[in-house]
């Protein structure tokens, strides 16, 4: 009787929106509350972490979005129904697993602002260290970068700060200072050791050092690269493994026997049981997505 109601309640409600919405496409009348909501609660930085993310062309599509919602959704519902065969807790489990797109989403949005972030890194340090070589000057190798157009926001602004500091301190402890912070990598704060390091003691020889700083930058991108590949093979297997756990369910009434499966069901203990494996193992996929997404391009 639950379960007639509430599948009367969602075609009462979805009927609701096409009367009142037919003018326009109700998917994109959802979507367009979905996105109101959203820019109202998300924090600023990720605002700007999505913001850039449409620039670069990465940004999912509606289409795209409407995709993953239907394959998220439709996996949970086909796993929970075998798991408890009751309609009303696969659809109360399908809406859970549906409020977690945005949450990917997040995840997928910050790893891409982060390889573009660290891309930069990789832009600035390089050219500047190039630049120092023929100006022997930090500030006017910041210039010469500047001047280049091969830097864009946000580190672009940060550069321009950083020149702005080292002409109003009459020196680059400050500039560098603010940069190390901002973008706490080891090339960052080798490189700018390396440069205080010959402003303030006068080292005569500086084109071995130069050297040695871009081959240990060569490297780390070397480094970070390869960890994105190595990344891509684990993402692919754990999501398998992730999925073969949530299909377990299929071998026991195998094993059991879907009859005798169904009489086990009727315990709460049981119950509970299942709802503790799908909660852990849904724990663990979204604590991979997380390591698969974020600090990508850090040491």
């Amino acid at each position: 009787m639950i379960e007639e109601l509430f599948i009367i309640v969602v075609f009462v409600i979805a009927i609701y929106l096409y009367r009142n919405y037919k003018g326009e496409n109700v998917g994109k009348y959802v979507t367009g509350q979905v996105q109101e909501i959203y820019n109202k609660f998300a924090p600023y930085s990720f605002k700007v972490v999505r913001e850039k993310t449409k620039e670069l062309g990465q940004e999912y599509t509606v289409r795209q979005y409407a995709i993953q919602v239907a394959l998220i959704g439709g996996f949970a519902g086909i796993v929970t129904y075998l798991y408890f065969y009751n309609l009303v807790i696969s659809i109360i489990y399908v809406i859970i697993a549906i409020m977690f797109v945005p949450y990917l989403s997040y995840l997928r949005c910050n790893k891409v602002y982060s390889e573009f972030i660290f891309e930069q890194i990789q832009v600035y340090t390089s050219n500047t260290i190039m630049e120092f070589a023929t100006t022997q000057s930090f500030v006017k190798s910041l210039e010469g970068v500047r001047a280049s157009g091969v830097l864009e926001d946000p580190v672009l602004s940060d550069v321009n700060y950083m020149i702005d500091l080292a002409y109003k301190n009459g020196t680059i402890d400050e500039s560098l200072d603010y940069m190390s912070k901002k973008y706490p990598y080891y090339i960052v704060k080798n490189m700018h050791q390396l440069f205080l390091q010959i402003t303030k003691e006068g080292a005569r020889n500086t084109a071995d050092s130069l050297d040695n700083m871009q081959t240990d930058i060569d490297m780390l991108i070397e480094s970070v690269y390869r960890d994105r590949i190595e990344r891509q093979t684990f993402h692919k297997n754990f999501l398998q493994f992730g999925i073969m756990l949530y299909l377990m369910v299929m071998l026991v009434q195998y094993l059991l026997g879907r009859d005798s499966y169904l009489v086990l069901l009727d315990s709460i203990f049981i119950r509970i049981l299942l709802h503790a494996v799908l909660i852990v193992n849904t724990y663990f996929l979204l604590k991979g997505e997380k390591y698969y997404n974020e600090n990508v391009g850090a040491e």
